[in-house]
């Protein structure tokens, strides 16, 4: 991590223990969809595959109103997720309105 970025993950983390449990990866997506607003809402999920869990996918989701056209989507896999399972190797992040597919994203080794 930048210096700057790791202090603001840091920040308000006083014991060793709370530091160490900020440890780990975060992914930031930022969505734009002024076309559909007021259509149906915003689902953004990001799914990956971490080294120490081989095939199997975990998820994440984060909602947003149908009034809104665009948003940030932060997602962390950091903590005791993050020392057991091992580094995210791949992932994919989808970002839906309804049943629509706005936007997909993926790492070289989704599969």
């Amino acid at each position: 991590m930048a210096r700057m970025e790791k202090s603001r993950r840091l920040y308000g983390a006083v014991s060793a223990s709370e530091r160490h449990q900020r440890l780990g990866q975060y992914y930031t997506f930022l969505w734009n969809d002024p076309t559909g607003v007021g259509q149906a809402p915003v689902e953004a999920v990001f799914e990956y595959q971490q080294g120490a869990t081989a095939s199997m996918i975990k998820r994440h989701k984060v909602s947003f109103p149908a009034s809104q056209s665009h948003g940030k989507a932060e997602f962390q896999v950091i903590g005791d997720d993050y020392f057991k399972g091992g580094r995210v190797l791949a992932w994919r992040a989808t970002l839906r309105r309804g049943s629509r597919v706005i936007s997909s994203q993926r790492s070289y080794l989704w599969q």
